[in-house]
């Protein structure tokens, strides 16, 4: 059985990206951070799939964390075929690089440049041995032409630095069977996360060109695709699934 590790994977979107993989019975090893009742309570939301999920709490930009999580994935399933880098913290705040504090700055980039440079050392030698693996990381849309973002400048950033790595290790892992692509969500946002496409399907957003909302169906979907193993010939590929919004132009 194939095995999963998906960062922050009981809410939001990875919690939606959980759920399409226990659909496609795999197994999966997701993180939380604090919200112990929340995760949890994945467990009764699945019950059919219940043995197929382990619950580790983990802050990703600690390195022992990291450690921790992938020992106690390999203890129970034996293995990593998937590495889902789904968390990252974000400031929601809109603010210009000057008014950012060092604190601020620096959990940008460890948790969502650093904590993916931990895990790839922890899982890519075990993906070697299996002859197999599946890495996927999130980005924004414009990443991969390093668009400047107004008032995201730490994220983006780190993201930006986060698509060359992706690329990278598309090249050097290539010949052990290993795939490297990003996903760049657009505005999905609130109860979206958790959502549906057929749920959206009924609503009108004006905003994005195709109408509707995006939803964490549309970001799962995407990554279940590219965990395929028939899905070799794509790596070092960046995805925009955005519904076509110009998501970094919206607060200009």
């Amino acid at each position: 059985m194939r095995h999963a590790i998906i960062t922050a994977g009981t809410k939001g979107l990875g919690k939606k990206v959980t759920e399409h993989l226990l659909r496609k019975d795999y197994s999966v090893t997701v993180t939380y951070k604090s919200d112990e009742k929340r995760a949890f309570s994945l467990l009764e939301e699945f019950p059919e799939y219940k043995t197929n999920i382990q619950l580790v709490q983990a802050d990703v930009t600690v390195k022992e964390d990291m450690e921790r999580l992938v020992e106690t994935c390999i203890q129970r399933f034996g293995r990593v075929d998937f590495l889902i880098n789904n968390a990252g913290p974000y400031i929601f705040e809109r603010k210009k690089l000057i008014d950012y504090t060092e604190k601020e700055w620096s959990d940008m980039i460890r948790g969502n440049l650093d904590a993916v440079f931990y895990l790839l050392k922890l899982t890519i030698p075990l993906m070697r041995k299996q002859g197999f693996g599946r890495i996927i990381n999130y980005g924004f849309q414009g990443a991969q032409s390093a668009s400047g973002w107004i008032y995201r400048s730490a994220f983006a950033a780190a993201k930006v630095g986060l698509v060359s790595l992706t690329k990278t290790i598309a090249y050097e892992e290539a010949e052990h069977g290993i795939t490297s692509n990003m996903i760049c969500p657009g505005n999905i946002v609130g109860e979206w996360k958790e959502a549906s496409i057929h749920e959206s399907r009924g609503i009108v957003d004006e905003e994005t060109p195709i109408g509707r909302p995006g939803t964490g169906e549309d970001i799962a979907r995407t990554i279940v695709f590219l965990c395929e193993e028939n899905s070799d010939m794509i790596t070092g590929t960046i995805y925009e699934v955005t519904g076509g919004l110009d998501v970094i132009h919206r607060h200009r």
